[in-house]
């Protein structure tokens, strides 16, 4: 055993674009350090660790990846200052795996993180617009505008570390973005990326015993397929849209049902299916959820997920939340207000899906492997055409054509769960959706 410490993350094979080639001094003295003590390997390190010991110890590694011509490569993990001396640029490095005390100046041709290069000047420039100054970077960065930077930067990783993780978590077709060019808010620290519903204590979804036998569900469906059997209508045509009334109910075949997946009676089960991206509002929303690609009229978007709990468990949490000024339970009133879907620390990515009083989302009620009318799947259907980066909406208070009486079993009371009164007496909380149509308050 030697006293040799793995410094660094390590490097891909074919190297990621955040490479970077230190000052020869500084590398030097560290490399004739280690190299008189010898070099021992623990059994468990990684591959990154183990190309670091590679360089470390200027040792070329084919099955590494490393080699004379990489040696010296070491990963930017982000810039922390900038000056220009004699239209010299420099900038002040911190390497990934090594402490701020090992950070160093370099110039620009010593580094090859082009992606990295081009968002620190971007953060500077719109930094220094901000700041009434002008757009040109200073020879010299003061040192609040410095430190702001390098918060940027941190905080940028913390979202691209939680990026990565809720599409690990993710099991629809749907990738999930984060985005934050606003503040230097980073991930929510208490959110759990859910699936599907989480259910509460004293609750239980009972499955359905019984499937439909269609040879065609759509065109041929025996005895109504399984909207039929509920005394419903077909919800979707050939594409997948709604044809329903909101207010409606959607009957999609389930686990028994002799179909397959690809049957057009399976929709909303299949998950999101659309690009999204949670981004940070610039006009105090917080954050919001907007479509990275267009999505037609009548489309499933997703669902409404969190952990289901009684109405009564939903009064004692609503009056916390309504003191935080969070709003994240949604009744299931369908047939009568017995259980609420609350959202706050369980669930997917409607999690961060604003208000509008102009929404582009309209609720439906979904039935598939639980017939409980007391417990529906709440799904958002796209109510028109909603072009590639749109922000995505859904009326807190929705209400739907009281001259339909399917329809008056599906009120929307959004959030209403555990505010005083619920959901007879409303709290008048303040609008900030700032559509023409807009009621000025959400409640």
């Amino acid at each position: 055993g030697s006293d040799l410490r793995v410094r660094g993350v390590g490097f891909g094979v074919e190297d990621s674009p955040r490479r970077g080639r230190r000052s020869s001094d500084r590398r030097t003295g560290l490399f004739h350090v280690h190299r008189k003590t010898g070099c021992s390997v623990c059994c468990k390190s990684s591959w990154n660790q183990l190309q670091d010991l590679c360089r470390l110890a200027k040792l070329s590694c084919p099955a590494l990846g490393v080699s004379k011509k990489n040696l010296y490569d070491f990963e930017v993990e982000y810039l922390c200052d900038y000056k220009k001396i004699r239209e010299q640029e420099y900038y002040l490095v911190k390497w990934r795996g090594y402490p701020d005390s090992e950070n160093t100046w370099e110039p620009r041709q010593n580094l090859k993180c082009v992606r990295i290069l081009k968002q620190f000047h971007k953060d500077l420039e719109r930094e220094l617009v901000r700041r009434h100054r002008r757009s040109k970077p200073p020879r010299h960065l003061d040192p609040n505008l410095a430190n702001y930077l390098v918060q940027k930067a941190k905080q940028r990783r913390a979202l691209q570390r939680w990026e990565q993780e809720l599409n690990a978590k993710r099991s629809h077709l749907g990738r999930i973005t984060v985005e934050n060019e606003v503040d230097l808010d980073g991930p929510p620290r208490s959110f759990v990326y859910i699936n599907e519903y989480r259910v509460g204590e004293g609750i239980t979804l009972n499955q359905v015993a019984v499937g439909c036998e269609c040879q065609d569900c759509l065109l041929a469906p025996t005895g109504g397929c399984c909207p039929g059997a509920s005394l419903h209508k077909f919800a979707y045509n050939d594409q997948g849209q709604v044809r329903l009334k909101a207010g409606q109910p959607i009957y999609e075949c389930n686990s028994r049902c002799c179909c397959g997946y690809d049957c057009p009676n399976r929709v909303v089960q299949k998950g999101i299916r659309y690009n999204l991206c949670i981004f940070r509002t610039d006009d105090g929303r917080g954050w919001g959820v907007r479509t990275l690609e267009k999505i037609r009229k009548n489309s499933f978007v997703m669902e409404y997920v969190g952990e289901i709990i009684t109405s009564e468990e939903a009064e004692r949490r609503g009056q916390i939340y309504d003191r935080q000024g969070a709003t994240y339970l949604f009744d299931l009133d369908y047939v009568e207000d017995v259980y609420t879907v609350d959202a706050a620390y369980y669930g997917n990515i409607s999690h961060f899906v604003n208000h509008s009083c102009d929404p582009n989302l309209q609720v439906y009620n979904v039935f598939i492997d639980n017939l409980d009318e007391r417990l529906p799947r709440i799904a958002f259907f796209a109510t028109r055409t909603i072009w590639a980066g749109e922000e995505l909406t859904f009326d807190y208070n929705m209400q739907v054509d009281p001259v339909d009486m399917e329809s008056t079993r599906m009120d929307s009371n959004f959030g209403l769960a555990g505010l005083p009164g619920s959901p007879k007496k409303r709290v008048r909380i303040e609008c900030k959706c700032g559509t023409t149509a807009c009621r000025k308050y959400l409640f």
